[in-house]
């Protein structure tokens, strides 16, 4: 398999080079920045809601619990392992890759001076529920434009491509297995950690239908 299903197309998988050189090059920039800081921002309503963070915080805290090293390295270590099963998965790096690492923490650092911090409870549930409507819509901008993957995104789209699975399965099966992981490593979870663990695979392949931009070369 050379790429991966969208709809009614196929999303050939590109070089960091034929990612320059494809065509809708200045769409696919500004599709790629929106992206990233709207996923930056959807972590910070997500923090904000105090009702369970992403399967992948769980376990850079479980990682943190149990090796007594900070959140931040934690997370850090953990975008290092899962770049490295890209080798295997013969998954291409690209211009996304570099700045979702940059971006996305920088964004959600911003976006954290003026989202005010929920006071109900209500409140916290409407984060929770904006927050995972947004991540997963922007998760998806970011992926169409084409232009590669962050480490995480990039496990899940190497999986799909070599299993020929559903993006939903393949994305939710990777989500519950980091879900659990960083729970037996004595991760916090909460309700809005199942929720995004369930919702991501099925969001994200719903979105990327509307979301991939498609080139000339594409099947």
């Amino acid at each position: 398999m050379t790429g991966v299903k969208h709809g009614r197309f196929v999303a050939r998988r590109m070089t960091a080079v034929e990612q320059f050189r494809a065509e809708k090059k200045a769409w696919r920039l500004v599709q790629l920045l929106v992206g990233l800081v709207g996923y930056g921002t959807a972590l910070t309503f997500l923090v904000g809601s105090a009702l369970g963070a992403s399967a992948w915080a769980v376990l850079a805290e479980g990682l943190s619990v149990r090796s007594g090293i900070s959140f931040g390295l934690a997370t850090s270590l953990t975008a290092v392992v899962v770049l490295l099963c890209w080798i295997p998965l013969r998954e291409l790096p690209g211009l996304g890759t570099v700045l979702n690492v940059v971006m996305v923490g920088a964004a959600a650092d911003v976006a954290a001076l003026f989202v005010p911090a929920p006071t109900s409870l209500p409140q916290q549930v409407g984060y929770l529920l904006l927050g995972v409507l947004m991540l997963t819509f922007f998760d998806a901008v970011y992926l169409g434009a084409r232009f590669g993957s962050g480490p995480r995104d990039g496990l899940m789209t190497g999986a799909v491509r070599l299993s020929g699975k559903p993006i939903w399965m393949v994305r939710t099966a990777i989500e519950l297995v980091v879900l659990a992981a960083g729970w037996l490593l004595g991760g916090t979870v909460g309700v809005g950690t199942v929720l995004i663990a369930l919702a991501m695979g099925p969001l994200v392949q719903q979105f990327l239908r509307f979301t991939t931009v498609r080139l000339k070369s594409d099947g």
